[in-house]
């Protein structure tokens, strides 16, 4: 079961993000240790939309560690299909 990471580019302060998803909580808090991710910079935990907003930097670092580059739209099917299991 993969991470996701998106090809968002939003703009904070002086960075772009992107958000990066998975599957389950354990491998969505286990990349985010892997590329150096504070955890308590998740969003909406304990829910089907759970995720971190990551800057580019930390996506190159997440894709490299096997983390699956996807469109917004193809994120936002992974988490609609999410919401309904």
């Amino acid at each position: 079961m993969p991470v996701y990471v998106d090809n968002m580019r939003a703009p904070f302060r002086r960075m772009k993000m992107c958000h990066m998803v998975a599957d389950t909580h354990d491998e969505l808090v286990a990349m985010a240790d892997k590329i150096g991710v504070a955890r308590r910079w998740i969003q909406k935990p304990g829910t089907s939309q759970e995720h971190f907003d990551i800057a580019l930097s930390k996506r190159k670092l997440a894709v490299e560690n096997g983390a699956v580059e996807v469109t917004m739209r193809e994120l936002g099917e992974i988490l609609k299909r999410k919401a309904e299991t």
